[in-house]
């Protein structure tokens, strides 16, 4: 699980991120926030919060969408959520732009969500810059 394309993740790579300790989160090379049904984050990643200048314990308990990352709450991005969570079925693979007020990045998310614990993953890995 060192590959940086996320978009290649099986079920049980998941499987395996839900069970790791926080130093094995911290490690991954991708952004990891793993989000209850209602889009509460429950963890997330020192990458994740490099890539967008976050503590983790600033954003634990708050909701993704609405409180932590709003340029998200839209159609492409929280509907593939909504969706996938109603559904119980959720495996998304789509380039973003996060629109952060200082550094705008394109990255790629994936989506994940696993119904034995009734939580989703977000991984972002950011696209690299054209040289």
């Amino acid at each position: 699980m060192t590959s940086q394309d996320t978009s290649a993740f099986s079920r049980a790579d998941l499987e395996r991120i839900d069970h790791m300790q926080p130093r094995e989160l911290n490690s991954l090379p991708f952004g990891a926030i793993q989000l209850d049904a209602k889009g509460t984050i429950l963890r997330f990643n020192d990458y994740e919060a490099k890539l967008t200048g976050r503590k983790p314990e600033k954003v634990i308990g708050r909701n993704f969408f609405e409180e932590v990352a709003p340029c998200t709450n839209v159609r492409e991005f929280a509907g593939r959520f909504h969706e996938g969570i109603k559904n119980k079925e959720l495996h998304e693979v789509f380039p973003y732009l996060f629109d952060f007020k200082m550094a705008p990045r394109n990255v790629t998310v994936t989506l994940f969500y696993n119904k034995a614990n009734d939580t989703s993953w977000v991984f972002v890995r950011e696209i690299a810059k054209k040289a």
